[in-house]
């Protein structure tokens, strides 16, 4: 694991974040922090506000109160998208698109991590062969893959992942586990919502609890 230094700021810092949807709160508010070199797991169960948090943090919804930092800055949208790659429920492929060219569009909007091609990427998440197969024609699992594999190709080091052993297989879920750890032990790091049934990436881990309401 890489040597932190003393001075360095979490890549990810909360105080009293909270969100409210027509005066009910939602969450929060919460205290929290994800350090290079580990990993932050938000558990809860359904609507405890776990996909509205990743929302917040990746900058799709404001906050009702408190405020967030992105390595030691504000979270406002240029820091947002300078450091933070976010897998949601949405996955945001277009579907007249080819998994390949999917590729290309996102690393035009976020650059490229040094290392790795596109080719390598979708090799690493099984989708070797499926470079030109157009994103509708892909079945759920194969289109997680696919949001993956995007993953791997853009340099930022905090990935936001909402549920996302969802609608992957067993060896699919030990790649995402597998993808978790080579990031945060390269200097990288995780917040990661999930039900808990398969969350078990070996890596340094906190743990937030949201409990409904």
């Amino acid at each position: 694991m890489p040597t932190m230094m003393l001075n360095t700021p979490p890549l990810l810092q909360a105080h009293q974040l909270a969100f409210a949807r027509n005066d009910e709160p939602v969450f929060g508010p919460l205290d929290f922090h994800v350090a290079a070199g580990e990993a932050l797991l938000v558990q809860g169960g359904n609507g405890s506000g776990k996909t509205t948090l990743l929302r917040v943090l990746a900058g799709l919804l404001g906050a009702s109160g408190g405020d967030v930092q992105v390595n030691g800055k504000p979270a406002e949208r240029e820091a947002i998208a300078e450091h933070t790659a976010l897998l949601g429920h949405l996955l945001g492929h277009k579907g007249e698109l080819s998994a390949d060219e999917n590729l290309r569009f996102a690393l035009g909007l976020y650059g490229q991590r040094e290392g790795i091609t596109r080719s390598e990427a979708l090799q690493q998440v099984g989708l070797a062969g499926f470079e030109d197969t157009f994103a509708r024609s892909m079945s759920a699992g194969q289109k997680k893959r696919l949001a993956l594999a995007r993953l791997l190709l853009v340099p930022a080091p905090l990935w936001l992942m909402d549920e996302p052993y969802a609608n992957l297989d067993l060896q699919g879920i030990a790649l995402v586990n597998q993808m978790i750890e080579k990031h945060v032990h390269a200097g990288g790091a995780a917040l990661i919502t999930s039900h808990g049934a398969y969350a078990t990436p070996a890596v340094r881990t906190r743990l937030l609890e949201l409990t409904h309401g």
